[in-house]
This record gives structure tokens, C-alpha cells and sequence, in this order.
């Protein structure tokens, strides 16, 4: 949005200097993008001296000047003015200039065989007298120290740039600018001064809106103006136009762009004779066309709102007229459109035909809807003013009415988000400066919100009004408290982290999916849940939310064994649906694996994964979080979507009705239906909710996959013990020596055979040793290696294999 300072002074009285008014433009939220002097075409033309100047060596009447145009330049003009003589000070015009006379653009040329670099220019060029006998002779005395400097003073007002964002709507008026600015105290907005017009007769231009599904225009205001006379606009409505960058037209056309400009509402002059019996405002017909006035042909979709009248259409509502009745100097009389389009309508059409004009730039955005007669006043009268004509009454057409927002604002509400407290009084006069109607009462305010503001919508829009006129450098800055006082993470949040660390340590990569999934895949997985399906999905194939993991997990596996992925493990921690209700969902971890176990490994036979490895990785898993592996059940009760046989449900305690994990080999029938080719496919789920676990044991958890900066040690032992004895309650035995230095134990090798026992195996195993506190000595790793060995042989009554 481009204006001046004098412009926004028409709507606002202030004794702030033009810094400060820009300063302030930007603290209440309107970034002012620039600030500076319109660029002219006289820009170009520069006070220069002659030199030297010598005869044409091809021509008799014309000279050589060697022309001084300062910065340490001189530069050759071929010139046939008689005055051209050394030491004149004069005007010259480079390359590139228009001079003004003949608007001709200058090159560099060859003239009768020399190179001429410009011209200087005589008075009658530039537009200064009808002395065009010789180049402009300019005073010594005044011009001498003017040499290489711009010859015409730009006087042109400097432009302000605002970035206005799609929000403000009402700031694409130059009034909505200074309201804001007078809100926020940086001087008076003057009262509207509506001209005084006089109208006669009825208006005999029949206009009629379609009352129609999508239709576009909910009212449709005009006058009909006859006997005009269609002129050049004054001096200072082109000075307004021209300031902000705007090509003056005609006297009607630049009323319009004048009101559009100044009060952020959109018009359009239609030359009334050219309009065949009535206007009618209808949604288009496909294939229909009409030429705009930007001299380009639009083919038109359905459904897009048009001004049409018996032989055709008109224009694009809201967007662009058309040539077929546009005013133009000889027009005698208009009927004068001052119309509201819905903002919906206006972006569709705009988007589906590529045109971007300044009226369809505010209808987007939303202007305000009861402007209409305010914008026919103005432009009228001012059109009476300028060209005369009789006025009929005024004609508004009502297809849908604007119903004002009403918001209940409590007072507090503003300190409790900013953390600054306002009085109550300059509360009320912030929002009655903003154009809100307030009506006070105990502890809130009942607000009305002002028609050309559709952005404002709930309390929290109130809020930022308020925050933004007072200054947002008012809000205190304050530092988060050093001190926790309650944890970062709930219960809930923190098995749900563990369990992602837990997971992904084994081996599995995570993966992030969609809620949402395909139906025929879900349908694998639901069992006798309710599908759910979406509304509007954002695709055929995600119709429905996920009853199981699986469904999307499935869906990612198959597509990396297309690409010849053969073992991959992965899982996803997420929500599943169990109804339509707010509430009706899980959390559940689901994990997979595909391929063999120990592909291509020289010391392990290559096998299939089966179920143990299934239930391996997810007792292990509940083992990490603190349940007792004694403790939980386990049957064979399990989804159909599972082998029978070859799965299992597990339960933290015999009295629990719902298992809290899954685990086992996929059922063969889904391998078949999902087309997946693999070598094996073994699953697991875990419940997250369902999980029964104590806070601290929980508060531990994230220390377990903590790395330490200090060196780690590993020791091999190898204990023959009882050929019956179970190795994981011997791993347990050594972990429990100190489970804060030991911090893995792995077994690398089960022996029986000669020199052994028949009633007994040896048992080799690898025990990482490692600090988070400092670096052991040797006397610390001999202490712990005894008191392991001590351990274990008084526990299972092994011995240390010699």
C-alpha cells in the first residue's frame, strides 16, 4: 500500500514529523517497507558545461562539444544549436533519458560519422518556454557549482511503502492507516466530510442479483449519473495519482481509483449507453467469454460472478470490467457501481483465470461490507463536481446482509496473555479509537466489532489489538525459572520416550506414518473394530484411521522389499482408533521384522526369524522398563491377524483381563493377500495404557541409554555350572553386582563336552564395565571382577572354568 504523508494528513491531524509517524507506523504493526522519493523521468537531465566546441568535420551546421558532466566525465555531444560555445553552462540529457517535448528516448548514435553521447537540450525540449532557437543558456553566477547535479529539483513528496499483511484489509485504504495511527495516539482523525449532492428521479437502469447457489455478490449499490462531461482530471487529483506511482486517466476513471485508494472501496463507471436494458449479476456459464479491460480475451468456468446485461457480459464482479462499456472522454452518461463480492468468490475466479488488479486485490481480503453508500456518495459528488451531470436516487440491491460479530471481552484476559496490565478507561478508548462499539460492564466489555474489520473474531484477536496499539515493547521480558519445580515429562511421557530408545537399541529403525490408512489394508487388521472413515480424505487410498499399526507398517515393508531390501526391522509408536468418539484411541508401540537372522554371518548359521525372536525383543523390552519377567503370563490367546500356534499374549499379572503385549509370527493368509515376499515376518505390539508401572521406576529409565565420556572395560569369564541352569538368571546375578558399572553382559559361547561334567556346561561370557563418574583403576575392576565371581559361585554354586 503506497502513500504520502500529505495524503494520509486529508484523514488525520498530528504534530509528529514524518520519522516519527514512520516509527510509529511500524511499533502498532504496519512494517513500513520504504520511505522515500518518487523516481521521475527528469531524474536524467543534468546542469553540464561546454568544454570545448569545434566544427563538424562532415557537417557545416553542426558542432563537436566536449561536455563537462561532473564526476570527473566529459563526454561528446554532436549539437546544431548556434549557441553552443565553450563555458556554457547549460542542460544535457544522457542516454537513456525521454525528453519531455516528444517523449523520445535517447540512444547512443553516429551522427554524420561521430559518436554523440546525448544531447543538450533547448528550453522547448524540456518543456520550460516555445524558445527552441538554441540549447538552454543557464546563469553563471547561479549554476557554476551546480555542475553534474540534477537540473529539476525533485519536489515530489516522499512515498511511504507499507507491507500489509493479508489480515488488514481495512489498512489498504489510506483512512484505515490513519485510524490505526490516531488509536495509537499519534494525533486526531478528522471527521468524515461527506459531499452534498443533488439527485432527482428514480433510476431507470433496472439492476437485479440472481438469487442463485455460489453466487458471488451480496449487494449491488448505484447512481445513475446522465450528462456528464467526461474530462482530464485537476491538477490535484493527477498530483495524487502520480505521487503513488498511479497513470491518471480520465476524470471519472481517477475518481475512482481516488476512492478506492483513499477509503478502501473498490468502483466501477460503466458508460449507461452502452449497456443493453438492465444489468443482471448471475453466475457464468461455461465456455462463456468477454474482453477485459486489460485488452485480453478470458474464457470463463462455471459458476464465476459476472455483470452482465441483455447481449452479453459486462465484466468480472469484484475483479475487472470489460471494454464493451467502459467511459471514455466522449461518454455522457454512468451508472456509478459501488458493490460488496465475497471474498471466496473473487480468490476462486482470480486464481483460475490469472488476474491480479488493484480491486480484486481488497475483495480477497474482505472490505467492509457497509461502505457502499459511502463509497457512491463520494465518488458522486465528486464526479458532479468535476463534470457536472444530474444524479438519480440511489439503487442498492440486497441479496444476503452483513450480521456484526458481538464479542464478550473479559478485562483480565488482556494481563493474564500479556503480562502487562491497561486501565480499563484507555482500554475503552483503544477499541472505541479502533471503531468498536463498547458497552462496559463488571470485569468485561461488550464489544461490537467494526464492519471493515472481518479478521477479528474471538477474544484473543481483542487482545493483540489492544497489545499492538499500546506497543508490544511495553510487554516485559521475562526469563524462563531456573528452578524446576514439577517434571518436564508426565508418567505416560516418559515410557513413551524409554520405549522409543528401547526399541530402536535392538535394532529396529523408527518410522512416522500417517493416522490414517487404506481400507483394504486396515481390513487385515481391524478384527471387530468399527472402521472409521474420513470425511474427506486427501486421498482414495488414506480413507479410513488406522485400527493397527500394522496396517501402515504392512504397507512401508512391502514397498522396501520391492526394492530389494531383504532384512529389515522397524516400528512406530502411535496412536490407533478403536471408535468415532473423542477419546476412542490407543497408544501402542508395533514393531517388525523380516528375513532371515545372521544372513551371510560366518560363525552363525543363517535361519529364519521365528517367534522366539518375536518374544525375545519384547520381554526384553518390558524387562528395561522395570516389569519382573517372573511375574507376567503369557497365553496363546491372540489376534486373528496373528499365527495361531506360533504367538502369544502377554499379561502383567494373572488377575489382568487385557493384555499389555503381543508378539508372534504374522498369520500366513495376510503374507498371501498383502503379496509380501519374505523369507519370514515375525510382529510384536505393546499398550502403552495398559501398562502398570510405579514412578520410581520410571524416574531411572532415560539413565539406561545415557552414554558416558569415560573409558569402558570388558572381561571375559567362563563359569561351569549346572547343566539345567537357566543363563539369563545367571546374566541377572552378575548384573545385579553393581547395575550402575555393568552395563552389558553377553554371552559368546556355551560349551559340553570333554573335560566337562556330563551334568554340567560352561558358560562363557563378555561383561562391559563402565563409569558415568570417572575413569576405574585397576584396583576398581579387580574388586568388581572378585566380587562377580564371589557372587556367582555362592548363588548357582559354579565355578570359574581354569
Amino acid at each position: 500500500m503506497k502513500f504520502t504523508i500529505d495524503w494520509l494528513k486529508d484523514h488525520f491531524d498530528s504534530k509528529l514529523n514524518d520519522e516519527k509517524i514512520i516509527d510509529k507506523l511500524t511499533n502498532i504493526g504496519l512494517e513500513v517497507e520504504s520511505f522515500q522519493s518518487q523516481q521521475s523521468e527528469l531524474d536524467h537531465f543534468l546542469v553540464a558545461k561546454i568544454v570545448s566546441s569545434e566544427k563538424h568535420p562532415n557537417a557545416d551546421r553542426l558542432k563537436v562539444c566536449e561536455v563537462d558532466i561532473g564526476r570527473n566525465e566529459n563526454v561528446k555531444v554532436v549539437c546544431g544549436a548556434p549557441n553552443a560555445k565553450k563555458n556554457l553552462i547549460t542542460v544535457y540529457a544522457p542516454p537513456g533519458a525521454v525528453i519531455p517535448k516528444n517523449q523520445m528516448k535517447l540512444s547512443v548514435s553516429k551522427i554524420r560519422g561521430v559518436t554523440s553521447y546525448g544531447m543538450l537540450c533547448s528550453e522547448a525540449e524540456l518543456k520550460l518556454s516555445n524558445e527552441s532557437e538554441g540549447i538552454t543558456e543557464l546563469s553563471t553566477n547561479k549554476y557554476k557549482s551546480k555542475i553534474g547535479k540534477n537540473y529539476f529539483l525533485n519536489n515530489t513528496p516522499k512515498i511511504i511503502d507499507l507491507s500489509i499483511t493479508p489480515n488488514r484489509a481495512d489498512c489498504l485504504g489510506v483512512r484505515g492507516i490513519a485510524r490505526d495511527l490516531a488509536a495509537a495516539g499519534s494525533g486526531k482523525l478528522r471527521k468524515k466530510n461527506f459531499p452534498k449532492i443533488k439527485s432527482s428521479g428514480q433510476q431507470n437502469l433496472k439492476v437485479k442479483i440472481m438469487n442463485e447457489k455460489y453466487q458471488g455478490c451480496a449487494a449491488f449499490g448505484s447512481y445513475l449519473i446522465k450528462g456528464v462531461k467526461n474530462k482530464e482530471s485537476p491538477k490535484w487529483l493527477k498530483d495524487k495519482l502520480l505521487s503513488i506511482g498511479q497513470k491518471p486517466i480520465s476524470a471519472i476513471v481517477d475518481i475512482t481509483n481516488y476512492v478506492m485508494l483513499d477509503l478502501n472501496r473498490p468502483l466501477h463507471a460503466y458508460d449507461s449507453d452502452k449497456i443493453d436494458t438492465e444489468i443482471v449479476v448471475r453466475n457464468s456459464k461455461k465456455g462463456e467469454s468477454f474482453e477485459a479491460l486489460d485488452n485480453k480475451k478470458y474464457v470463463l468456468e462455471e459458476n464465476m460472478c459476472v455483470i452482465t446485461d441483455k447481449s452479453g457480459i459486462l465484466g468480472l464482479g469484484g475483479i475487472i470490467g470489460g471494454t464493451r462499456s467502459a467511459t471514455e472522454l466522449g461518454t455522457k452518461n454512468i451508472l456509478l457501481e459501488s458493490a460488496y463480492f465475497h471474498p471466496k468468490s473473487i480468490r476462486k475466479t482470480s486464481r483460475l483465470l490469472s488476474i491480479d488488479t488493484d480491486a480484486k486485490h481488497r475483495f480477497e481480503r474482505g472490505i467492509d461490507p457497509n461502505s457502499i453508500e459511502e463509497g457512491l456518495l463520494v465518488a458522486a459528488g465528486l464526479i458532479q463536481k468535476l463534470c457536472g451531470g444530474t444524479i438519480s436516487k440511489k439503487d442498492i440491491q440486497i441479496n444476503k446482509r452483513f450480521k456484526q460479530r458481538k464479542i464478550i471481552f473479559p478485562i483480565a484476559k488482556l494481563q493474564s496473555i500479556t503480562g502487562f496490565k491497561v486501565p480499563e478507561k484507555e482500554i475503552g478508548k483503544i477499541l472505541d479509537g479502533l471503531g468498536f462499539k463498547v458497552t462496559k460492564k463488571k470485569n468485561v466489555l461488550d464489544l461490537i466489532v467494526p464492519s471493515w474489520r472481518p479478521d477479528i473474531e474471538q477474544e484473543i484477536d481483542i487482545v493483540e489489538e489492544i497489545a499492538r496499539i499500546i506497543g508490544y515493547d511495553k510487554i516485559e521480558t521475562k526469563l524462563p525459572e531456573k528452578v524446576r519445580i514439577k517434571p518436564t515429562l508426565n508418567k505416560q511421557q516418559k515410557l513413551f520416550h524409554f520405549l522409543q530408545r528401547s526399541v530402536a537399541s535392538k535394532g529396529y529403525f523408527e518410522t512416522v506414518t500417517w493416522s490414517f490408512t487404506d481400507s483394504k489394508i486396515n481390513d487385515l487388521f481391524k478384527e471387530d473394530k468399527k472402521e472409521i472413515e474420513i470425511v474427506n480424505p486427501i486421498s482414495s487410498d488414506l480413507n479410513v484411521l488406522r485400527s493397527s499399526i500394522f496396517s501402515n507398517l504392512i504397507f512401508y515393508l512391502k514397498k522396501n522389499l520391492e526394492r530389494d531390501f531383504k532384512d529389515i526391522s522397524m516400528f512406530e509408536i502411535g496412536p490407533i482408533f478403536i471408535g468415532n468418539k473423542p477419546g476412542d484411541q490407543e497408544i501402542v508401540l508395533a514393531g517388525l521384522k523380516s528375513g532371515l537372522a545372521s544372513r551371510l554371518n560366518w560363525i552363525e548359521k543363517e535361519r529364519k526369524l521365528d517367534v522366539f525372536d518375536s518374544k525375545r525383543d519384547v520381554i526384553q523390552t518390558l524387562h528395561e522398563i522395570g516389569l519382573d519377567p517372573v511375574k507376567i503370563n503369557i497365553n496363546s490367546k491372540t489376534p486373528n491377524y496373528y499365527h495361531p500356534g506360533k504367538s502369544g499374549a502377554i499379561y502383567q499379572n494373572s488377575i489382568d483381563k487385557l493384555p499389555i503385549a503381543y508378539f508372534g509370527e504374522i498369520h500366513p493368509n495376510i503374507l498371501l493377500k498383502a503379496d509380501l515376499k519374505t523369507d519370514a515376518l515375525i510382529v510384536f505390539e505393546i499398550f502403552l495404557e495398559r501398562i502398570k508401572i510405579g514412578e520410581d521406576k520410571l524416574k531411572d529409565l532415560k539413565s539406561k541409554f545415557q552414554y558416558s565420556d569415560f573409558q569402558k572395560s570388558e572381561r571375559d569369564f567362563a563359569f561351569v555350572i549346572d547343566k539345567n541352569f537357566e543363563v539369563q538368571e545367571l546374566i541377572k546375578i552378575i548384573s545385579d553386582v553393581d547395575e550402575d558399572l555393568i552395563k552389558s553382559i553377553r554371552v559368546f559361547d556355551v560349551y559340553e563336552g570333554d573335560n566337562i561334567d556330563k551334568e554340567k556346561k560352561s558358560v562363557a561370557l563378555n561383561v562391559t564395565i563402565q563409569s558415568s563418574n570417572k575413569s576405574l583403576t585397576d584396583d576398581d575392576l579387580n574388586n568388581l571382577n572378585k566380587l562377580i565371581i564371589s557372587n556367582v559361585e555362592n548363588k548357582t554354586g559354579a565355578k570359574l572354568r581354569s
